[in-house]
């Protein structure tokens, strides 16, 4: 089999990644050629900005076996899997850590195929391949970023240390009845008192300001509306003091190149638009809505039967715009096209939010509660909230174990790590069981 490393997304050929990636159990809208392109191409992930791309590609013959992005990184910005005090250690201690190997699409912690592979002994052989090139560049270190069941499998075999995490998804099914929801207030019988009052007030707060929202999707989604969200967008990174990690010039990529894939919310005020979100949306091929969840589960119950982590080697068609009052009332448009033809259940993936205007409770429902609404109305399957935050709970975004695995090249430091990491699992484990016995839904 024939390996290859690649330092420029463009140098790869799309149609042969992208049907690589369309055979994979969790495909997802970010990691198609035409999204891993865009973030080279408009200067988002580079050299320049610390992500030097070393995509690696496994040949056999003329068919595309297995591939993988991978970066090498000189800082742990944009990953949302934290490493810094590993970092600190190094340092510590004389030694380098940056730069290290990253399998991740930069920016977004968003679950699903890294390692593209047709099998699973080609996945190994890709895993092998990623940890010999690492030792043979002198990286301190490998990471493996929100993958899927087959990739974990992959990396544990291997001999990666596991790391677990927790992320907020939103499932559109009905906890008692096991239907899907039939319409917001169809969702919001189905949670407690408090929560569905809480959830109620803070709709109406929105409304009760005079806004409202209109959505669009794919080439529906006028450069106007792409140049407004841009505007939020990077508000809110300004807020914060950072920068923005994507430019325009990225979302100009996506209006061309990916449009099918975005669901742009944009909430008014008196005619004006002062606040925005973006959701993409994509096909989960398992057609569950929830498998990937339960595949993390028996990873996470595997550190609870005392299962230690090792090492290796010595060391989310276009339509109409959609006019809804805050409330989500409204008689809801018939399906897309594009989505009742789907082969299998749509996924959405919260991505994106910025405001012009402070408005109390006009972040929960640009992120939450409008896209909670365009789903049911929509038949999609799950809504993923992104990375950390407890709080969406109360919105029931429930918690979903998610993993990472690392290898790094440092005996002692990988002992250190991966005591570090048993310890950390624990922890996670009894947080999950306190979260799953908050639910906010009625008993």
């Amino acid at each position: 089999m024939r390996v290859q490393w690649v330092d420029d997304p463009r140098r790869i050929d799309a149609d042969s990644w992208n049907a690589l990636l369309a055979t994979q159990a969790t495909p997802t809208p970010f990691i198609r050629h035409a999204y891993l392109a865009a973030l080279h191409d408009s200067g988002s992930a580079v050299p320049g900005t610390g992500w030097a791309p070393r995509f690696l590609l496994l040949w056999d013959g003329a068919e595309l076996a297995a591939a993988c992005p991978l970066y090498v990184k000189a800082h742990s910005y944009g990953e949302y899997v934290f490493d810094w005090a590993w970092a600190n250690a190094y340092a510590e201690h004389g030694l380098r850590y940056y730069p290290k190997a990253l399998v991740a699409v930069p920016f977004t912690p968003v679950p699903g195929s890294r390692l593209l592979a047709r099998d699973a002994a080609t996945r190994a052989a890709l895993v092998r391949a990623l940890v010999d090139w690492c030792e043979a560049q002198g990286l301190s270190s490998l990471h493996v970023l929100y993958g899927d069941a087959a990739d974990h499998a992959a990396c544990e075999a291997a001999g990666l240390m596991q790391r677990q995490q927790v992320q907020f998804h939103w499932k559109n099914r009905h906890p008692a009845e096991a239907r899907p929801f039939t319409s917001f207030d169809d969702f919001l019988a189905s949670l407690s008192q408090d929560k569905r009052k809480k959830i109620r007030q803070e709709r109406r707060k929105v409304a009760e300001a005079g806004v409202r929202f209109h959505w669009a999707r794919g080439a529906d989604i006028a450069p106007a509306d792409w140049a407004f969200f841009y505007r939020c967008y990077e508000r809110t990174y300004l807020e914060h003091g950072n920068a923005p990690y994507l430019t325009p010039a990225f979302f100009d990529a996506m209006a061309r190149d990916m449009a099918d894939a975005w669901v742009l919310f944009i909430a008014e005020r008196e005619g004006a638009p002062i606040a925005s979100s973006l959701i993409a949306v994509g096909a989960d091929s398992a057609g569950a809505g929830g498998a990937m969840g339960a595949d993390f589960r028996g990873f996470r119950r595997s550190y609870k039967d005392g299962a230690a982590p090792g090492r290796v080697g010595a060391a989310e068609a276009a339509n109409e715009q959609h006019e809804a009052p805050a409330t989500g009332a409204g008689t809801p448009p018939p399906a897309p096209p594009a989505l009742a033809a789907a082969p299998a259940a749509p996924i959405a993936y919260g991505r994106y939010w910025g405001a012009l205007e402070r408005v109390d409770c006009l972040h929960f429902e640009a992120c939450y509660y409008q896209p909670i609404d365009w789903c049911i109305r929509h038949g999609v399957a799950r809504f993923e909230g992104g990375a950390q935050g407890e709080h969406k709970m109360a919105r029931a975004l429930m918690p979903v174990p998610t993993a990472s695995h690392h290898w790094l090249a440092h005996p002692a430091f990988a002992d250190a790590v991966g005591r570090f990491l048993a310890r950390e699992a624990e922890g996670i484990d009894g947080y999950m069981e306190h979260l799953e016995n908050r639910s906010p839904f009625r008993r």
